[in-house]
């Protein structure tokens, strides 16, 4: 089995960063790209970013490209997003998935494993 733990959220103004985490754990070699999703309220889980199992590759929604960073840290299992310019509609949970193959891909049926979430809430 796989875990996938994110950490880093919180409440910031429009304008502002932040930067989540998220530790994998378990049978990490199974794992090869990560993802971030995220689900506003009232509204479908929506892919964010993801990255390859080297970090060579990453691939962006076009919702947050430009202002969100994707990277991982292999050596300490741990996948990042580096948000910046944070706008009101990024307020949403973000969710942290797993996908054991190596294409990265928007589809969420295509992680297998995924975190409990973290609350990002972007103030006006």
């Amino acid at each position: 089995q796989v875990q996938l733990v994110e950490s880093g959220g919180g409440l910031v103004q429009a304008g502002g960063s932040l930067r989540l985490s998220c530790v994998v754990s378990g049978r990490t070699f199974s794992v090869n790209v990560l993802g971030w999703f995220r689900q506003a309220p009232g509204k479908e889980r929506e892919f964010v970013a993801a990255i390859s199992l080297s970090g060579g590759s990453t691939l962006y929604s076009d919702a947050v490209k430009g202002r969100f960073t994707i990277s991982r840290d292999n050596a300490k299992n741990t996948v990042y997003l580096q948000m910046n310019s944070l706008k009101p509609e990024d307020t949403a949970v973000y969710y942290c998935a797993a996908d054991p193959t190596y294409t990265l891909s928007m589809g969420e049926y295509e992680y297998a494993y995924w975190g409990q979430g973290t609350q990002v809430t972007a103030s006006s």
